[in-house]
């Protein structure tokens, strides 16, 4: 059994990394052909971007290029896969979309979902190889019953969040070798290696949109999601005017454009009607969390009875103790032990047994604002 967990000698295991262009992923790929492995680079150009500052993207332009580099200086195959459409239709029109149901999306959860652990992973099938390597932080421990996603050794850098759409198929062929390391580590082993993306600054905002205005994406994508509203309060009093909820989310404070004796903080979202409601912090506690499109990685999914168990409803957050209880196909109902703010429709609710993601779904609006 050799090091990634497959009863191969390196040299007759074929590994296909996913090459953003950053340290990471170079890294990942330099690794594993310093022992040994037959490595396959591949990079997915995503979109079209015009030139952006330095390490504000991935999977794009200079992106690619640096991939090239690192692959040719490593004497390893390197492709560049087109996914501009795949990525528009997955992840582009779904992040505009989803804004325009008053909802926040993260769209590298999708990415990953998709045209990543999907598309990529279905390639690198094709080219034979025995598994596929990110540079995702986190770890793929093998337990009694098959492998097991876990939260990366680094708590501070910790992607687990971000994978808990994947499948227990695609985990079987997935790795992630540097999720027992710290990033100072992996600077560390790229020096080490003469990789020249050692010291490139890590990826920042969202890929597709580096300068931080998706609302000109999602506008583009979605013109109507910018028609102006109202502001109103828990009462339905109109406070203010907007220009479009896809400036919003839940939880904001900022940007409200509204003078009152005390702050005030969007509550929710009424895409149907265009309204933005807003109220006092205490009106944005939550203890109940609706999930639907539950994708479970344990054995036993979580029934009538419920489950003890911790979630992160945002990827900055640490994990709060809660319950979990099945309420159907697809779908649960978590209860918080405390009350969090900001509870986000479109967001995800991530649900672990201490560093072991037992899987996780979208948070969607309660049941009585779904049927209104």
């Amino acid at each position: 059994m050799n090091s990634l967990g497959i009863d191969k000698p390196p040299a007759k295991t074929r590994v296909v990394v996913a090459m953003s262009g950053g340290v990471d992923s170079a890294t990942t790929a330099a690794l594993l052909k310093e022992q040994g492995y037959d490595v396959v680079g591949i990079t997915l150009q995503l979109y079209d971007q015009p030139a952006v500052p330095r390490g504000k993207t991935c999977c794009a332009g200079q992106d690619i290029y640096d991939a090239r580099r690192v692959a040719d200086a490593l004497s390893i195959p390197h492709y560049v896969l087109d996914y501009v459409d795949r990525f528009k239709a997955s992840v582009m029109e779904d992040f505009a979309e989803t804004y325009a149901r008053g909802e926040t999306p993260i769209p590298c959860v999708r990415c990953n979902q998709t045209v990543k652990f999907r598309d990529l992973l279905g390639t690198a099938r094709k080219l034979g190889a025995d598994a596929l390597a990110t540079g995702h932080y986190a770890r793929r421990v093998e337990g009694s019953r098959g492998p097991e996603l876990r939260r990366a050794a680094d708590g501070s850098r910790d992607q687990s969040y971000f994978l808990f759409a994947t499948t227990r198929d695609q985990l079987e062929f997935l790795r992630f070798p540097l999720g027992g390391m710290e990033k100072r580590e992996t600077r560390a082993h790229a020096a080490r290696l003469g990789i020249s993306v050692a010291e490139k600054p890590d990826s920042q905002d969202i890929c597709f949109v580096p300068d931080g205005s998706y609302a000109r994406v999602v506008e583009k994508l979605r013109p109507g999601a910018c028609d102006p509203g109202d502001v109103v309060d828990l009462e339905g009093r109109v406070l203010g005017r907007h220009e479009g909820i896809i400036n919003f989310t839940v939880g904001q404070r900022r940007g409200l454009g509204i003078a009152a004796p005390e702050p005030l903080y969007v509550l929710s979202l009424e895409p149907e009607t265009r309204r933005v409601v807003v109220g006092p912090y205490a009106s944005l506690l939550d203890r109940r969390v609706f999930v639907h499109r539950l994708n479970w990685l344990a054995d036993d999914a979580p029934g009538e009875t419920g489950l003890r168990v911790s979630v992160k409803l945002r990827s900055t957050q640490e994990p709060a103790a809660a319950a979990v209880f099945g309420t159907g196909a697809g779908t649960a109902e978590v209860v918080l032990d405390a009350p969090l703010a900001g509870v986000a429709p479109g967001q995800a609710c991530v649900i672990y047994d201490g560093d072991r993601v037992l899987g996780g779904g979208w948070i969607a609006r309660p049941p009585a604002a779904r049927a209104a």
